[in-house]
Parts: C-alpha cells; structure tokens; sequence
C-alpha cells in the first residue's frame, strides 16, 4: 500500500511456516485486455488485482466442489482494478460477475452503482461463521455488500535472539524495555515502527477511543482521544529511528532492533534474513485507559455485480456457499499462509498451530477494519502530516490538530 495501503495486501507467497499472504505485483497481464464476447453461462468469472498464487488456492478449492454442478470459476487478473471495474461493472459481456479485493475500496464501488448486496444471493445463515471484524468491513450504509475470504492485521514481531525478557503485557511496561534496550548513538534499537504512518499509529489512536474519520465522514483529527493517543505515540517515536519503512525494515533484518511493528508482508525479508523470528498480538499489549492496541485490518472479500444477480443467480448462490465455507479458509492457511475470515477454519490444527496466523486471530478482537467510506482515501495525508508535525517537527499537537484538521475538511469537500 503506499505503505499505508499496500499493507492490507498480502505479501509475496512463500510455502513456509512464517509466510506473509501473497503480495500484489501490479503487472498488467493477458486478462487486462478486452474479454470475448461470449461469456459460458457455466463459468463464473472473478476479477481480482492480488497474488495469482494466492487465487489459485480459492480457484482450485471451489472449482473441485463445483465439478458436479458443472460450474466452473474463473479468477482473472486486472491491473488498476477499481478503473477496470469502473469501465465494465456494468457491462455483462465485458465485465465480470464477482470481484475479489480489499475491503477499504467497498464505499466506492457501492456509490458507483454497480454492486449487489451478497443478501441478494445467499442467506446470512451462509456467512454466520466468519469473524466479526470481517463482516463489518463488508457492510456499508446498511447491507453487506463483501463475503469476507481472508484477513491481516499489524503485529508485534520480534528477534527470539535479542529479546532479552518476556514479552511485556503492556505498552507502558514496553516503554519501559526500550528506554533500557535503545542506543539512539549506536544506531541499535529494542522497538522500531513507522511512528509518523497513520496505518501504523492506529493501534494507538483506535486504542485510546480516538479516530481517524467517522462513518459520516466527519474528520477525527482534533478529537481529545486521537489527540492523546497522538501525544501518547511521540514518547515512543523518540526511540523508534525515523519512521521509515525502509529504515526500520532494515534495522530489524539487520538485527539492529530486536522487534518491528509490522505484519506478513515482512516475513519473505524477515526469513531471507535469517531471523528466529517470534510473534505477538498487539491485542496482548495493554494501554494506560486498559483497552488493548488496536490496529486497523485490511479484508479481503468477494462482491457480486447487479448485472451477474439478474443473470447468473443460482450460480452465483452456488459459488458464494463454497467460498464461505471452512475449507477454503484452511487451504488458504495452508497454503498460502492467510489468515482466515471463516471462524471455523480455526479448529483445524494445522491453523491453529500456525503462529502468525493464530496472533492475528487474536488480534482481530480488538481491530477494527480499515474505514470503507470513499473519503477515507483523502485523510492519510493530513494524518500523516499531523503525526510528522508532532513527532518530527514537536509542533503543538492543539495548532497541528486543528490546521490539519481543517485541511482534511477541505478536501473531503472537494470530494463533492
């Protein structure tokens, strides 16, 4: 995600046991250009933008349950996946019929018009086994519009090598091990994060009761709790290096920090680099107020087309009731090393043994999803430009606050 973004993507696909789920490569391929004009009536044709590897698993898994309904599913690759869906959401011949990708672009898709609840289709009984967290990033203005397939979360990951004690249970006693562990001279560090990334600063701000947008897209920036958790934040950007993702990415390769803020889309580094690599919820981590840290999410999750409901219905119905179904959780654990939406795919032991899969389960008790409204698009420059004003430049969180909030206000407006 532009860092931020990219996140709630899943990293490049590894068959190890701490592998990040599969990484978007934004290279445009066969499936961009212009579809037959024929479409089979048996094939149900998925659009995505992520890691084909990862699509393979789903694509695999669902088409050997539909072999007997001779129902076949299609996943095909679109670079610029929301342009791509603005020039065909509508157009049955061209277009696709379901569209898999990350929940925080929903809002949009739902204003232009060319998306079906999935109530439409399947009954909510199908979906009462997915994870809290996952429905509500599906839902907007009322309806669930995605099937939530699989999740990521922010985690504390750290050096089995270098962490000299147990890991702390709250972000105070943590505080505490850094002052102790960090040599800013000596460019050694006992935590680093991307302290001024509004993506990574959520766990504080989401923890703290604070906000970054609200889901009537008021701005949350001069809020008192997003200020606080700001405030709160600084003491631990002092000891955090600069807050670049490629600083701190390679301070913690490099073994020169014993743990990073970061999520699956690190480990394929983490592991090439040799680290004994351990891993922690942010749930675990206690706040002063006694919430949990609580990072944003990302989703990913499966829409429908009006025009596939008019047409393909049963057969729509029928793809959906396998997508929700365990198995596709567990292969996608199994495979692909994701972390499943399903709740039951949770009793397999394979899954459940999995570490970082297992700690961003736990993590999703406190998550929260990324917001799905379109104006959230417009607020990670002024929070970020808040965070550096405050953690860089020790501006005055009151003057920031409300110059950036004002800021957010005028392009949410122009959003009109």
């Amino acid at each position: 995600m532009k860092k931020r973004i990219a996140m709630i993507l899943c990293a490049t696909m590894v068959a190890s046991f701490f592998t990040g789920c599969g990484k978007e490569t934004g290279e445009p391929n066969s499936g961009d250009k212009k579809q037959e004009d024929s479409v089979k009536a048996d094939e149900i044709r998925i659009w995505h933008d992520g890691d084909e590897a990862v699509m393979d698993v789903i694509e695999e898994q669902v088409n050997k349950e539909l072999d007997a309904d001779k129902l076949t599913v299609k996943f095909e690759k679109k670079s610029g996946l929301t342009d791509q869906i603005k020039l065909y959401g509508n157009d049955g011949e061209s277009g696709p019929d379901l569209y898999l990708y990350a929940h925080d672009s929903l809002g949009t898709f739902v204003e232009m018009g060319v998306l079906s609840p999935i109530t439409d289709v399947i009954e909510e009984d199908v979906y009462k086994d997915m994870l809290p967290m996952t429905l509500e990033a599906g839902e907007y203005k009322g309806d669930q519009y995605l099937l939530p397939l699989y999740f990521e979360t922010l985690l504390f990951m750290y050096n089995k090598d270098l962490w000299t004690e147990e890991i702390p249970s709250t972000t105070e006693e943590l505080y505490t091990y850094m002052q102790r562990h960090t040599d800013i001279e000596a460019g050694t560090y006992a935590l680093v994060n991307q302290h001024s990334t509004a993506y990574n600063v959520s766990p504080v701000i989401n923890g703290f009761g604070g906000y970054i947008i609200e889901e009537d897209a008021k701005p949350g920036l001069t809020e008192e709790k997003t200020k606080e958790a700001i405030e709160y934040n600084k003491k631990f950007a002092a000891l955090e290096a600069d807050g670049d993702y490629n600083t701190v990415t390679t301070l913690f390769n490099e073994g020169k920090s014993q743990a990073i803020i970061g999520g699956p889309w690190l480990v394929s580094g983490i592991k090439e680099a040799g680290i004994n690599l351990g891993i922690k919820s942010l749930s675990d981590f206690s706040l002063p107020n006694g919430n949990g840290l609580a990072p944003y999410s990302g989703i990913q999750g499966i829409g429908v087309l009006k025009h596939a409901v008019e047409n393909k219905k049963d057969a729509i119905q029928k793809v959906l009731t396998e997508l929700a179904k365990p198995e596709i959780g567990i292969a996608l654990a199994e495979k692909a090393n994701c972390a499943p939406a399903n709740q039951k795919a949770y009793d397999d032991e394979n899954v459940a043994n999995n570490e970082m899969i297992s700690a961003m389960k736990r993590t999703a008790e406190t998550a929260k999803p990324m917001p799905n409204i379109p104006q959230m698009s417009v607020m990670w420059g002024p929070t970020e430009s808040l965070l550096a004003a405050v953690n860089k430049s020790e501006e005055d969180i009151e003057t920031a606050a409300v110059k950036y909030q004002k800021e957010a206000e005028t392009a949410i407006e122009d959003m009109q």
